[in-house]
Parts: C-alpha cells; structure tokens; sequence
C-alpha cells in the first residue's frame, strides 16, 4: 500500500484531530526509517568480479568478507557497472517454472538481493541462493550472481537498501576495485608472515591495511627478521638494527636517521600500544627488498 493510500485510509476511519496525529507520526516514522536506512548503505559496499567470481561486502571503509559466486554463462549475460540494491525478498517463487519460494528446487535459493539495472528495478537481476551449490565459482547463470546458501543467509540481514553494488570484470585486487569507484578505505586487520630463505614466518599481531598501505608491527617483525631493538636513553627514540643497517627512529614521526642519514618515510601508528611501521620502510632503512604477496598476506624477503 502506498503511502497516500495509507493517508486516505487514516482520514476516512478516524476522527479529524486523531487523523491528523497518525497522519504526522507515520511521516515522521517513514522520515526518519528512510535516513537511517540511507546512513547505513552509505558506508556499505559490495563489490562483485567476474574474473574471479568472488564478491567483496565492505562496511565502514573496511573489508568484511569475500565469497566465492557463480556469475552469467557468457560475460554479457551478467551485467556490469555500479547499481543500487533496491529489493530485497525472502522465498521468492520462480515465476518461470512456477516454483514457490523457499522451495529446495527453487534455484533462486530461498533469499533475494534485487538490483537495479537498466530500469528493472531488482525483478531481473540479482544477488540470490541456489539449488545447486556446486554451481558456486562457475560462470553458469542466467545474469544474476549465485551465491552458497549459508553464505546469502549471512549476508543477507546486514545490507540495507540502497547499498551500491560494483561488478566488474578486473585484474585488480578488490580494495583498488573499491577505491576506483570512490570508495573510501578505513583500516583493517589481517594475519601476516613473512617469508625467509623459503620459510614462512607468521606474524602473531596482525599487519595493519590502511589507504591501501601495508603496516607490520615493530618489534615482532625486527625479531623475526633477527634484528635488535631498544630505546634511546632521554630521548624517547628507538634504536633498530637488521643487518649492517641501524636506524633511530622516534615513534610517529616522518623521519629516522639510518647510519647517522636522514631518511624520510611514512609515520610509524600506534595501534592497540603497540607501533606500526610502513612496510614500504624495510628497503630504506635497512636495504631489504620484498615482494608483497595480497592475496597471502605475506612478505617475501
């Protein structure tokens, strides 16, 4: 029912002056619904790609999951730019073979994220379950995005409408996707390791992500790559050795001194107490080449 119907409803059953406060409480009801549901999918992002057929769900600027999805049979079929999601639908019947929503055999799975493309608004296209799960990962559909039935049921209650949907078909990790399109980045955390003479050495605090940068926490990370580290008497500096490369480097600043030089970088964070470093600041100041490995999040030395 519509919103004036609703109104022309009040008006025809009720008392002028209680028409007139039900009338005002349901506007500002829908108001105020209608800004909060805007606020939420703002920060929300979902990001789908089909050369990997996997699906990205950011939330405040950070990366919050990624799913395998089956996408169209052929690149055309499975439409691509940036669309809101504007349905959203529990046991959809199959209209098509007449099959009733929440039916096992219903390949729309029993959850449906509808989208908004090219005027259909959410009835053709769409972020859905399935009735075959080993369909996940393939390029099978008909144009919509599949995903695992546990996986949708999880989604599923966390995006709101209106929440912006890119797919695309690229080679870039999902963060260069998001911020492409605008998407703002926060912070993360992800587990880390670093890898040796062939050795993988993991990293019990987490590497830091943020703006697309890479940070390792200081003083695991100097004990691991066999370094020594200590602070400098009076001044509050920390003196970090790896190798034949010493450099002092006082907490949060731009700069450290590498064998009595001046070098600048990027400032160190503080996070959870304890300080962060750029990865991109193991070459400058102690001569070590790597290689950053996304997908694993590794350091190969």
């Amino acid at each position: 029912m519509s919103q004036r119907e609703q109104v022309s409803r009040i008006q025809t059953y009720f008392p002028k002056s209680i028409a007139l406060i039900l009338v005002f409480v349901m506007l500002l009801t829908a108001c105020f619904t209608g800004s909060a549901a805007a606020a939420s999918s703002s920060s929300d992002l979902i990001i789908v790609n089909k050369k990997t057929n996997k699906l990205a769900y950011y939330s405040d600027g950070k990366l919050v999951k990624i799913f395998p999805v089956a996408t169209g049979k052929t690149k055309s079929l499975t439409p691509e730019g940036s669309f809101k999601m504007v349905v959203k639908i529990k046991n959809r019947p199959y209209y098509k073979e007449k099959i009733p929503g929440g039916d096992p055999a219903n390949p729309l799975g029993d959850r449906w994220l509808g989208l908004e493309v090219n005027d259909t608004y959410g009835t053709t296209y769409a972020i859905h379950g399935n009735n075959n799960e080993s369909s996940i990962g393939k390029y099978v559909s008909a144009g919509c995005i599949r995903m695992h039935n546990d996986d949708i049921h999880w989604l599923y209650p966390k995006i709101a409408k209106n929440t912006r949907v890119i797919i695309t078909t690229s080679g870039l990790e999902m963060a260069a996707i998001a911020e492409k399109n605008g998407y703002r980045l926060g912070s993360t955390m992800i587990a880390g390791a670093f890898v040796k003479g062939g050795e993988k050495l993991p990293v019990k605090n987490s590497f830091l992500l943020e703006d697309s940068r890479v940070y390792i926490p200081l003083s695991e990370s100097v004990k691991l790559l066999g370094g020594s580290l200590m602070q400098e008497a009076g001044t509050g500096a920390l003196i970090i050795t790896i190798g034949k490369k010493t450099a002092v480097h006082k907490p949060l600043s731009t700069k450290a001194k590498v064998n009595g030089k001046t070098v600048e970088m990027l400032a160190s964070k503080s996070v959870d107490g304890r300080l962060y470093i750029p990865l991109g600041s193991l070459t400058p100041l102690f001569g070590l080449p790597f290689t950053w490995n996304a997908k694993e999040g590794a350091v190969k030395l």
